[in-house]
């Protein structure tokens, strides 16, 4: 089995869902458990409120001692909700794509889209939806391009994120944080890339 670590925010550590097992990580790993490339789940290092910075500062430290072979990355909608400038969260992805790239090869990164919480119930509650909307489809589009750059494995699971403005199941207790079911479609579409990865 794969050495897996998942990096992150509150959308790879599952906030709101409601056990364990909803988790995208967790779902993934089972999704993959009776293929040729299977995962095992070392460590969810994903922790609510997290920033691109604090991912530097707290969740790249602990990773070269954890020896993982596959690592996915989500990051960058807690920089759009504290006003991180654009440029500043490109210049920390760059520092977390080098730091992944000295452990792993490119072909053993994925980088998973933010979904917009800004349709969500409370998605008023981060200030205005609009300009939210906005700044997560920039942080999206730098992530992606900066993957492109190097190799990297980027799955875009945005589109999946804005059902929820019309199937509430998609979304958590909370009202804001998306829900199992939402992940479950997540993993549908990161499952495939994850194993055309593993398996060539």
């Amino acid at each position: 089995m794969t050495r897996y670590v998942a990096l992150g925010d509150s959308y790879t550590i599952g906030t709101a869902v409601r056990s364990a097992a909803e988790r995208f990580p967790n779902q993934l790993i089972r999704s993959l458990a009776a293929t040729a490339t299977p995962l095992d789940l070392i460590a969810n290092l994903g922790v609510n409120g997290y920033t691109s910075a604090d991912l530097i500062r707290e969740e790249l430290p602990p990773l070269a001692a954890l020896r993982p072979e596959f690592v996915t990355l989500l990051i960058g909608v807690n920089d759009v909700v504290q006003g991180v400038p654009g440029d500043r969260y490109k210049a920390n992805v760059e520092v977390v794509v080098d730091a992944l790239l000295e452990l792993l090869p490119a072909d053993r990164l994925i980088s998973v889209a933010i979904p917009d919480y800004t349709i969500t119930p409370r998605g008023g509650d981060f200030g205005d939806p609009r300009k939210q909307h906005d700044g997560i489809v920039a942080n999206n589009e730098i992530m992606r391009r900066l993957a492109s750059q190097h190799g990297i494995a980027y799955v875009d699971t945005f589109d999946l994120s804005l059902r929820a403005a019309d199937d509430r199941t998609l979304v958590a207790g909370d009202g804001l944080h998306p829900s199992g079911a939402q992940y479950a479609l997540w993993v549908a579409r990161i499952a495939p890339v994850v194993q055309s990865l593993l398996g060539g």
